[in-house]
């Protein structure tokens, strides 16, 4: 049983959408999936969340990239936070 407080401004709904990390100037892209979203932020399931930086730009086939800041990672998860 998960015990972790709430801690989301936003509700935030399930998916399960095909994206990809982008940084380094667009150099380097990863695959990822969107596991929740919200408006505000979005939990992104990796293959490892090694090299990821702080703040990259997630881009979701026909949408705008979302340039996003990591609030926590663990071994294949990282939750982000939408930067205006």
């Amino acid at each position: 049983m998960d015990l972790r407080l709430e801690k989301r401004l936003l509700p935030r709904r399930h998916t399960m959408i095909i994206a990809t990390i982008v940084f380094d100037g667009g150099r380097t892209r990863l695959d990822c999936v969107i596991r929740n979203l919200s408006d505000g932020g979005a939990k992104l399931e990796v293959a490892t969340v090694r090299g990821i930086p702080q703040t990259f730009d997630l881009l979701v086939p026909g949408r705008r990239p979302h340039p996003c800041k990591v609030i926590w990672r663990s071994l294949k998860e990282l939750g982000v936070q939408f930067v205006a």
